[in-house]
């Protein structure tokens, strides 16, 4: 297992094991729903907790976590109630939060009252799909200053020039897209990650978890044999929505399958 240097409580769980980090998107069904889900995930195995601020436009979602924003959003789900939630949930588990979301609702929300707020509420973490490593530095500032870590996204296409740039401000892990294209529920798992996965890590020695499409044990297998971190979204939201038992199911299943 590498060892990593930045000790964050993001990192400190990669300086232990290949983490399952399960997404879940804030208030679908509703927001007492996805507090209980959170600490059930918790319970399942999860062991890193990615909760989507509802945003409508979507960067690379598929139609899963977009239907899933969309009811979010209808029943008034704003990035406000999702930094209460979290105070909510972080009273019932320690589990690390990240925070996925435009960053439009950042600029709206204020982007420095964000940071503070997000920490305060006990989140660990932000990932922002559309804001680009070179056009981040104000939020790299305020993130570092409140001990938030800052993940960035790669996909298989990335150029070297973005590999390095993500790799230098990245905090806590890299976020690897295992295809180019939208999130969701797929029957097969990109053959092409390993060869992005090597090319990353010639630049850096921080983990890298790979997400998109790993829908089943099988795939998060693969994954994790590859990577240092397995990311599973859609398929979790899919089963959330028929109920908080057939995601918890599907968690202790993908855990089982990287251990």
């Amino acid at each position: 297992m590498i060892k990593y240097s930045i000790m964050s409580k993001i990192s400190a769980v990669f300086g232990k094991k290949k983490p399952l980090i399960a997404f879940i998107m804030a208030g679908d069904p509703s927001l007492s729903a996805t507090e209980k889900l959170a600490v059930e995930l918790d319970r399942a195995g999860a062991d890193i907790l990615e909760i989507g601020i509802p945003f409508s436009d979507s960067v690379a979602d598929g139609p899963v976590i977009v239907t899933a924003a969309s009811k979010a959003i209808k029943k008034g789900v704003s990035a406000s109630s999702v930094i209460k939630l979290t105070a909510k949930i972080r009273k019932r588990t320690l589990i690390p939060i990240i925070y996925m979301t435009s960053y439009n609702i950042l600029n709206a929300y204020g982007l420095e009252k964000f940071v503070k707020a997000s920490k305060k509420s006990g989140a660990d973490g932000l990932i922002i799909p559309d804001l680009p490593p070179e056009e981040s530095l104000a939020l790299q500032r305020l993130a570092k200053a409140a001990g938030l870590d800052l993940i960035f996204l790669l996909a298989p296409n990335s150029s070297t020039d973005r590999i390095k740039a993500a790799a230098k401000a990245s905090t806590g892990f890299i976020y690897l897209m295992s295809i180019t294209g939208i999130t969701g529920v797929r029957n097969d798992f990109s053959g092409s990650v390993s060869k992005t996965v090597s090319k990353i890590r010639k630049f850096t020695k921080k983990p890298v978890a790979v997400g998109f499409g790993i829908s089943s044990p099988e795939h998060a297998k693969r994954a994790a044999a590859i990577a240092d971190g397995v990311i599973v979204g859609s398929a979790i939201v899919k089963e959330a929505a028929k109920s908080l038992k057939n995601a918890a199911a599907l968690v202790r299943r993908l855990k089982k399958a990287i251990s």
